[in-house]
């Protein structure tokens, strides 16, 4: 998610807020800003790019007022530009924003129909528009925050402040995370606490639709009909586990939001964004290798160049999630490289004798890179003679070390047992080496390459979005805990994601649930479904959705309850859905990296709805290093 940082107190807002900004780094940004109060008016600094780029238009800019707001955005209505960072500002407001605005266009019409004049291609600009319009009319702030609410439709976290009320910071929220930090005779609202951890240890978090007025030293949460709620103040354990959480209940949810992050760390060593092209590096091809006489050691993307441009064949193995993310890179291989493509399972591969052909790449995927299973099928496939690669998200560790090439997840320590983040890292990754792989192979042209490089860089803001919903399977889980089995469906690249999704359920909330390819639904499936049967169906806008829809209405016919993922608002798939949650638009090779971000959500507050400890599911251990 974006990063916010709100201030009220006696040190200097600027300090504060560039600090708390620099702590919120690792969710990922396109560009900052801030505004802070000065001789009476508010002083606004963006900048896109690197908070660095932000602190170098501060450093000479000084300011007397005690208020301010900051904000890191990735961008969701709007492309990464100066004038779509926040904060926004209309006509004395000044607000920053996390989330999405689901109904903006029908607000932007009434505002342009009014005389509005909109500067932005946001949705946050249009929150100032109507703050605007009704501190106009109320002359004051919390109550012009109270009479928008209702209007707003979408999952939003918003703080704001009026050159009128110097001394008032207004914070409203339903879905993103915002808490108030409660210090000496100064407050803070920030979208995680690790923002201003070093400033209190005290905070209050607030609930959807609940709105917070900061006045001098006074805090006073409301309920959004204006009644005044008192809220418990939970004192923060600073013990090295508190602080790696970051402020969230558990790892696991602190890793699902770090996703937007995760996936720019995985591609931002291999994209050429100059020339939007795949360049692989640091992959290693440098040592003895089978078949290959000389290397240069100083030319890493020459050496994997010579190296892959032999590769006739590819073999995946791996085990659990990775497994899942193996099948997915079947897909994109096979369909962008024109390469044939094997997936194995890494306990079956090593024990019935495996033939591996001349000119084979061997990949094999570990989170760990201590998986025993995965190390031994590396070890037997080197013995065989085969190239291997490795994707891994620990360096130097016995995977790593084993494999010819490595490939590298980048996605932080992963400290929840399910994993997360590690996965869509690794379909990122895997979307990289199979446009490099089909460069070398002349099976797509420099255009095709640029499509399929801008897909994967849009990718970070596109899964902010989807995770601006992430309260509504909140809402769902305490209904959907009902059922007595769950059965997750897609077709193409959307069926390994339904089996991860499926596993997550497993894994996470022990209920019974199965992924199968939805074509499958006839030779056998259909006899579980009827009413207590829940049917997941990932049915991305791609060239299977007709057929998919059609499996769909077929779940549908013997009583099944669907909860729909689709591309967009589809009236159809609404009406027919229990649940039905519009991704984002995207290329076919981002859909699996969107799609499967609801899935986890969903194990996540199934599992917690049931009273379950998210972080170690029972029975299972985060790195399996025993058969």
């Amino acid at each position: 998610m974006c990063g916010i940082v709100g201030y009220l107190g006696p040190l200097n807002p600027k300090d504060v807020i560039v600090g708390g900004l620099k702590k919120l780094e690792y969710r990922g940004y396109d560009s900052a800003g801030v505004a802070i109060l000065h001789d009476g008016r508010t002083k606004r600094v963006r900048a896109e790019g690197k908070l660095k780029f932000l602190e170098e238009k501060l450093a000479h800019e000084s300011f007397n007022g005690h208020l301010g707001i900051g904000h890191t955005r990735w961008a969701t209505h709007g492309g990464p530009s100066e004038r779509n960072a926040h904060p926004h500002q209309v006509r004395g407001i000044s607000l920053v924003h996390n989330g999405i605005i689901e109904n903006y266009a029908e607000i932007r019409r009434e505002l342009l129909a009014r005389g509005a004049d909109i500067s932005s291609d946001t949705d946050t600009e249009l929150v100032a528009h109507l703050l605007a319009e009704e501190v106009d009319r109320t002359g004051h702030l919390l109550k012009a925050v109270q009479n928008i609410l209702d209007r707003l439709q979408g999952a939003f976290s918003i703080v704001a402040m009026w050159e009128k009320e110097p001394d008032t910071m207004v914070a409203f929220k339903d879905g993103p995370p915002l808490v108030v930090g409660l210090g000496d005779q100064q407050t803070f609202v920030v979208s995680d606490v690790q923002a201003c951890l070093q400033y209190t240890k005290k905070f209050i978090y607030l609930e959807d639709r609940e709105i917070v007025e900061v006045k001098g030293a006074q805090v006073q949460v409301y309920s959004s009909r204006g009644v005044p709620i008192t809220k418990k103040v939970v004192e923060i354990d600073l013990s090295p586990e508190s602080v790696e959480k970051q402020g969230h209940p558990h790892f696991m949810l602190k890793e699902i939001y770090e996703q937007p992050r995760a996936v720019a760390a995985a591609m931002e060593p291999h994209i050429d964004t100059r020339n939007f092209a795949v360049r692989l590096k640091n992959v290693g091809f440098n040592e003895p290798l089978p078949g290959v006489d000389s290397l240069d050691p100083l030319k890493d993307w020459e050496n994997t160049r010579k190296i892959l441009n032999g590769v006739e064949r590819v073999m995946f193995i791996a085990c659990g999630t990775s497994s899942y993310a193996a099948m997915v890179g079947k897909y994109l291989i096979e369909t962008i490289a024109r390469i044939p493509v094997e997936t194995d399972i890494a306990s079956e591969f090593r024990y019935r004798h495996p033939v591996i052909p001349p000119n084979t790449l061997v990949i094999t995927i570990s989170q760990s890179g201590e998986t025993a299973d995965t190390l031994a099928a590396i070890r037997l496939a080197k013995e065989k003679g085969a190239l291997t690669l490795s994707i891994c998200n620990v360096r130097h560790s016995s995977i790593d070390r084993e494999a010819h090439g490595h490939l590298y997840m980048n996605s932080g320590p992963e400290i929840g047992v399910a994993s997360t983040k590690a996965f869509t890292s690794t379909l990122t990754v895997l979307n990289c080496l199979s446009v490099a792989l089909g460069r070398l192979k002349n099976a797509i042209n420099a255009a095709e390459e640029k499509e399929f490089v801008q897909a994967l860089l849009s990718a970070p803001s596109q899964l902010e979005v989807v995770l601006s919903y992430d309260k509504y399977f909140g809402e769902a889980a305490n209904r959907l805990k009902l059922f007595r089995g769950f059965l997750y469906m897609g077709r193409g690249v959307s069926f390994p994601i339904a089996m991860e999704g499926a596993l997550k359920l497993k894994e996470l909330a022990y209920l019974h649930a199965e992924g199968y390819a939805a074509g499958e639904m006839k030779h056998g499936p259909l006899a579980l479904i009827d009413e207590n049967m829940a049917i997941v169906m990932i049915i991305p806008a791609d060239q299977l959705f007709e057929k998919t829809l059609s499996n769909l209405e077929e779940a549908r016919a013997r009583g099944g309850k669907v909860i729909c993922l689709s591309t967009g608002e589809h009236e159809h798939l609404r009406k027919v859905s229990e649940y039905y949650l519009p991704l984002p638009k995207a290329h076919w090779t981002v859909n699996p990296i969107l799609s499967v971000i609801p899935l986890q959500l969903l194990s996540y507050h199934m599992a917690c709805n049931l009273g379950y400890d998210v972080d170690q599911p029972r029975n299972l251990a985060k790195s399996v290093t025993v058969e």
